[in-house]
């Protein structure tokens, strides 16, 4: 499973995201973008030498960060499994066919095409 799909699972759960920057968010998550960027809502975020600001809403751009925390009660067996089932039920159809035919390969087979 893709780390951002596990992420866009996790909405309505409290985290502490660290940031590159050295910061420290603490909030809940309202949303996660493919890009990993995450919206918080009742966000307190923490800078090195700083003082403690509240925030009602924050997006943090996917880039900035470098790690999430997630809450000890998470069961992530749940959420991973529930992953898991979904790739047991997806199985492709394999399709044989004569490799010989046309069409199957890449490359000039059967006639050349210059006409003119």
């Amino acid at each position: 499973m893709k780390l951002v799909k596990f992420l866009m699972k996790l909405t309505g759960e409290t985290v502490t995201i660290e940031l590159k920057n050295g910061a420290v968010v603490k909030g809940t998550i309202t949303s996660v973008d493919m890009s990993m960027n995450t919206h918080l809502k009742s966000v307190i975020y923490k800078q090195k030498g700083r003082e403690e600001q509240s925030m009602d809403h924050l997006t943090i751009r996917g880039a900035n960060i470098r790690y999430y925390f997630l809450p000890e009660s998470l069961p992530l067996e749940t959420h991973l499994a529930a992953e898991d089932k979904k790739k047991r039920v997806k199985k492709k159809k394999v399709l044989t066919v004569n490799p010989r035919s046309r069409g199957i390969r890449k490359g000039m087979r059967g006639r050349p095409n210059n006409r003119a």
